[in-house]
């Protein structure tokens, strides 16, 4: 209820009054600030995208190599059972220590390990440990040693060197 003022029982007015005293608000923004907005926040929304994409990648990325690693690590620990296999086929083992050898390295092989036996290749040192020298016969020259003997196996893990040949080498 309003009085004879135009003021109801608490005191306000029918009128609207703005801040510029024109006694009318304004709804909207102007259009020029409607769209500098709309603007900002589709920019902030495209940068917040490429952030939580770009996180997403670094997360995945991290959690392959951690598997990796640790696969790697699983690998490298059961490179002496494969050694012990080796010497003991070397010194006569029987049919059950090579089933054994031949099942775990066909599993090993199947998600990522290659054996190195480098016997008669030229030495490479990013593959290959020299630990024994013997004199060469001369056709190969002083620059190009081979490998002569393979004293224990080397393992490469999916394209990486895991260990390196123990190797003897001559020339």
């Amino acid at each position: 209820m309003t009085s004879e003022g135009g003021e109801d029982e608490y005191g306000a007015t029918d009128e609207v009054d703005s801040p510029e005293g024109s006694g009318e608000y304004p709804l909207l923004p102007a259009p020029g600030e409607l769209a500098r907005q709309r603007d900002e926040y589709l920019e902030s929304l495209l940068r917040l995208q490429a952030e939580f994409d770009n996180y997403r990648k670094r997360v995945e990325r991290q959690q392959r190599e951690i598997v990796e690693n640790a696969n790697a690590s699983l690998v490298k620990k059961l490179l002496p059972v494969l050694d012990t296999a080796d010497l003991a086929l070397a010194h006569g083992g029987g049919a059950d220590v090579k089933q054994v050898a031949s099942a775990l390295f066909d599993i090993l092989s199947k998600e990522g390990l290659q054996r190195i036996d480098p016997e008669g290749e030229r030495f490479d040192p990013e593959h290959h440990e020299a630990v024994a020298h013997e004199p060469g016969d001369g056709a190969g020259g002083p620059d190009k040693p081979e490998v002569s003997e393979v004293l224990r196996a080397g393992y490469i893990w999916k394209g990486r060197a895991l260990r390196p040949a123990m190797v003897k080498v001559r020339g």
